[in-house]
């Protein structure tokens, strides 16, 4: 298996050498040259079995000759041991046509964790087979940089630095991440947006010499294997459903497109999926360009579900990538346009295209609010946010002869106040947390300059100097 960058000029490379560059050289994302695609009996055969040689089976592909088959399959045991349910990644049915998939049972109660649990472990593996050492460099709107930091912590060949937007995340995840003390983990807050954090994080793999002076890797949703590993519930819950005789829809809170990609990535590897939904909170580009088929950026507005505070939607790339017939120079110039006018059309074509698959919808804080309120009425469970972002587009578009699977995105634990507001209480954090809130905290503070950044990294590496 080799992976080519979404604009074309970067030489296409092996699943260990991607993993560990994350974004390309052209400034492009890696997707497979050719997806691997799952028969009917494949989907039939992972419907039984347990979760992780599910994740070996769809994987495997993938990986090719990176990673021998007994490693991978011990990672992957490995990585998912972790998880608080026997299931890994357990159904729930809301009502009669509505389900709720729980990828919150991972250590830092995000669906983050479901990719970079092996992850951390992947790179472990190659570095320790290489002899070689690098520096992660990553940004989050809130749970990936927890998942992150708990799969690295402590690993001697990588050094950690997350960077969150000051003051816009919340206060367990921001915890989740500033009171874990392992020397190889930093802390930066950024004084702006989680935008100005992914741009500084490009900006840091966009210069040559910086990136190959300090060995740099990703662990956003840029980096392919993260996507590789979230293609896996969408695939296993379907087949727990009834696919492939029947056809599955998926409703996905979305922010960077990560996660709504990875289930398109399982279509286009065979899962027949009806609709792909799409949830956004009050910054909802992608629900305006499903709507209008123009994506406009406009600011960011601060929102009850922070991780979904985005305009600029990295992943989205790799879903143009094959609206433009793979054409890599087109996708550089329609990119440098968005980028320099905060504005641009596709086409018509396209964007009907893409309609067919794809829907979206947009609330506000105030039903947001309201959903959690109505769903705990109705059913008991408690939901964040985000899922209820989720659950509200989902029951926006769903088609009644096809069941519809919300994501549940992250434990309503992180997003305490907004639960309150909605059942009158606090959900409580699970015993393994219980102290978060008086935990130490290690954090610097940096203005969002690159300058400043790449300084703050250089003088670090190695544990040079406490973060």
């Amino acid at each position: 298996m080799k992976y080519r960058s979404t604009r074309g000029s970067a030489a296409p490379l092996a699943f260990d050498d991607v993993l560990l560059a994350g974004l390309a050289t052209d400034g492009g994302l890696y997707v497979p040259e050719t997806w691997p695609r799952l028969t009917r009996r494949d989907i039939q055969a992972i419907g039984g079995l347990g979760y992780a040689d599910a994740a070996v089976r769809i994987m495997r592909p993938f990986v090719g000759r990176s990673i021998a088959g007994a490693d991978l399959s011990r990672l992957v045991h490995e990585a998912y041991a972790t998880f608080d349910h026997p299931a890994v990644a357990p159904l729930k049915q809301l009502d009669a046509g509505l389900w709720l998939l729980e990828l919150h049972r991972g250590p830092t109660l995000s669906f983050k964790d479901y990719a970079l649990q092996l992850v951390g472990r992947l790179f472990d593996h190659i570095l320790r087979k290489r002899g070689q050492r690098v520096t992660v460099v990553g940004a989050t709107s809130g749970d990936t940089g927890s998942a992150a930091i708990e799969a690295c912590r402590d690993r001697s060949a990588i050094e950690v630095f997350i960077l969150h937007p000051r003051g816009r995340v919340s206060d367990v995840q921001r915890r989740q991440m500033t009171t874990v003390t392992s020397a190889n983990i930093h802390n930066i807050a950024i004084e702006g947006t989680f935008d100005d954090c992914q741009d500084l994080v490009k900006a840091l793999f966009n210069d040559a010499a910086f990136r190959k002076q300090a060995r740099l890797a990703a662990v956003n949703s840029i980096n392919w294997a993260r996507i590789m590993a979230q293609t896996v519930y969408y695939i296993v819950a379907a087949a727990a459903l009834g696919a492939p005789d029947r056809k599955v829809s998926f409703a996905v809170p979305t922010g960077n497109f990560g996660n709504v990609y990875a289930a398109y990535a399982a279509r286009a590897m065979g899962l027949p999926l009806s609709r792909l939904i799409i949830g956004s909170n009050r910054n909802d580009i992608l629900t305006r360009f499903f709507t209008t088929g123009a994506m406009e950026m406009r600011p960011v507005e601060a929102t009850l579900s922070p991780a979904m505070d985005i305009q600029v939607s990295s992943n989205f790339e790799r879903l143009l990538f094959d609206a433009y017939g793979r054409e890599g120079r087109r996708i550089a110039d329609v990119m440098t346009e968005f980028r320099a006018e905060g504005r641009v059309s596709f086409g018509t074509a396209r964007w009907r295209s893409l309609t067919r698959l794809f829907a979206a919808h947009a609330i506000d804080d105030v039903t947001t609010v309201n959903v959690i309120r109505e769903v705990h009425d109705a059913t008991g469970e408690i939901i964040d946010p985000h899922t209820a972002i989720g659950i509200a587009a989902a029951r926006a578009h769903r088609d009644p002869a096809v069941p519809t699977v919300a994501i549940a995105t992250a434990h309503p634990a992180k997003f305490p106040e907004a639960v309150e507001t909605a059942i009158g209480r606090k959900p409580a954090l699970p015993a393994k947390l219980a102290d978060l809130m008086t935990r130490p905290e290690r954090v610097s503070v940096l203005p969002n300059n690159v300058d400043a950044l790449k300084d703050f990294v250089a003088g670090r590496i190695g544990g040079k100097a406490a973060a």
